[in-house]
């Protein structure tokens, strides 16, 4: 299928029609393997050609992903973009350095994003991707955190405190406030460089597989948020993630580890499309359920059981899509590597859910 192609049979999936969607990888190489990560981080030239040599492979292969790329930059980009140093060691993404002082946090709205050294290296990633003629990959943006997560990088581990101080609960907001100027500032530069529309987005979520969001306009990723009880999550954590998604018309949101009521206020939020995060500390009939019982869509992986083949896993998985009435955009965790059975697990996956 081609580019035009996916994005209308994504939109159809919106819309509650057809199948649930299924993101088949090919045989590809690691998307963060260390080996040259150091200089391809330096060299927008050099991260472009690894990234596009990864999303060819997703060309005419069977699976409902669109082709993506992106520059892999880490969660340090939005941090550094504000001012924070980073260190790159051998065999790891990007290390955040030290936190920003108070003075130097509220200085982060008088920076131009424009100008700063990692926004240089997007846009230069950017602007080959484009000239490139690779018209069925889409390139989407680099791995930026919502306001809260951005927060802790810079701030550092005294905002566990601070968060649950009610004396603290001024500077809280204004530190919050700040950081979600700074995800809006960098979230609207990279969509007037790909020349995305505010309220859509192709994203690829880390992978070489891209949806196409045609009500959402950004992603917010939230992953500090677990260590925080659920009243302290919606009084001060979840305000900032729909104030992120708001101006898009909507996002998709990401976080890591185990959080239940986490996941049941984002289903409940008005404002979140879809939801990814770790199936393996989660019962998947359960996330089905709340996804179904609020019109979320789960976007995420489901964790294969011991000894479990790709046929097993895929009748499995898509009687639970069925039996619970959600939608889902499977990440599968049991797939074939040849192309032919790929094909069949497509067709069965459709015809299933």
């Amino acid at each position: 299928m081609t580019l035009s192609e996916k994005r209308q049979a994504h939109e159809h999936f919106w819309q509650g029609e057809g199948p649930s969607l299924i993101l088949i990888p090919p045989p590809e190489p690691d998307m963060y393997a260390p080996a040259g990560y150091g200089e391809r981080f330096e060299n927008p030239r050099l991260m472009w050609e690894y990234e596009i040599g990864n999303a060819r492979a997703v060309l005419d292969w069977p699976t409902d992903g669109i082709p993506t790329v992106r520059p892999n930059l880490g969660v340090v980009f939005v941090p550094a973009i504000a001012g924070q140093t980073y260190a790159l060691r051998e065999g790891q993404m990007p290390w955040p350095g030290p936190p920003l002082s108070k003075a130097a946090i509220r200085a982060i709205p008088e920076i131009d994003v424009t100008e700063t050294d990692l926004m240089r290296r997007a846009t230069a990633f950017y602007e080959r991707h484009l000239a490139s003629g690779e018209h069925e990959v889409v390139a989407y943006h680099p791995d930026t955190q919502g306001a809260f997560d951005t927060a802790h990088l810079l701030y550092g581990e005294a905002i566990f405190c601070d968060a649950v101080d009610p004396s603290r609960l001024e500077w809280m907001h204004e530190l919050l406030g700040i950081c979600l100027g700074l995800y809006l500032r960098v979230t609207d530069r990279i969509k007037a460089l790909l020349g995305e529309e505010r309220a859509s987005i192709i994203h690829g979520h880390g992978t070489t597989q891209g949806v196409y969001f045609p009500h959402a306009g950004a992603r917010v990723s939230e992953d500090a948020a677990i260590l925080f009880s659920p009243q302290t999550i919606a009084e001060i954590i979840l305000p900032y993630v729909e104030a992120a998604a708001r101006p898009y018309g909507g996002a998709f949101a990401h976080y890591c580890g185990r959080h239940e009521s986490f996941f049941e206020q984002l289903c409940r939020s008005p404002w979140i499309r879809a939801i990814d995060l770790q199936p393996g500390m989660h019962d998947a009939r359960w996330l089905l359920e709340q996804c179904a019982a609020t019109g979320t869509v789960l976007y995420s992986r489901i964790e294969a059981k011991n000894a479990e083949d790709w046929p097993a896993y895929t009748g499995r998985v898509a009687a639970l899509v069925r039996d619970t009435g959600a939608r889902c955009i499977l990440r599968p965790t049991a797939y074939p590597g040849d192309r032919a059975a790929c094909a069949e697990m497509l067709a069965m996956w459709h015809d299933l859910t």
